[in-house]
């Protein structure tokens, strides 16, 4: 959906921070008028997909093939690098996110304790397809993880890209292949 032209109505649980009152969080945190909040939000740190029976079955069978594989060819430590690769997905799988403060501030972006500072950040896209994709995608200067995608939730899209404009330029990315296959297998 493309941003520039569309204005989506938001269920908003977003509070605008100008003059340094209370913001809402588990932890009753206050923002005093120097730390300069610009949007803050909360939700959970990343989209948690119940998984059917069905797919964990497959998942199993697909790692049992190539443990069997590994096995075949005498290569022990392949199979037991799969079985532990099975374990320690299922159990990331299986782990409930947690709940984040998410906030816009004049020094960067906040995810939970971590600041991404606007002079770190080269660009930033918003993927907005309702009602499953609302993704801020910030493109920062990190070599092993160049792009950080923070949700966006309940938020209005429009006015999150208005503030962040003021700050950092907004340049178009397409979804990676990753991101592709990992919203296609729900991971």
């Amino acid at each position: 959906m493309d941003l520039h032209k569309k204005n989506p109505k938001p269920k908003s649980f977003v509070h605008i921070n100008h003059e340094g009152e209370y913001l809402e969080s588990p932890h009753d945190l206050m923002l005093d008028r120097g730390y300069g909040t610009l949007m803050h939000w909360q939700g959970p740190e990343y989209e948690h997909y119940p998984r059917e029976k069905i797919w964990y079955a497959v998942a199993v069978v697909i790692l049992a093939v190539i443990i069997i594989y590994a096995l075949v060819k005498d290569s022990p430590i392949m199979a037991i690098t799969f079985l532990l690769i099975g374990i320690v997905g299922y159990i990331q799988l299986e782990r409930f996110p947690r709940v984040l403060d998410f906030r816009v501030t004049t020094d960067g972006v906040m995810a939970g304790n971590e600041l991404y500072e606007f002079e770190n950040i080269k660009s930033f896209w918003i993927f907005y397809e309702p009602p499953h994709t609302k993704i801020l995608s910030l493109h920062t200067d990190a070599m092993l993880t160049p792009f950080i995608h923070i949700p966006v939730h309940q938020i209005d899209p429009v006015k999150l890209r208005e503030i962040l404009l003021e700050y950092i330029p907004e340049v178009k990315q397409s979804p990676t292949l990753t991101d592709t296959v990992a919203r296609l297998l729900r991971i």
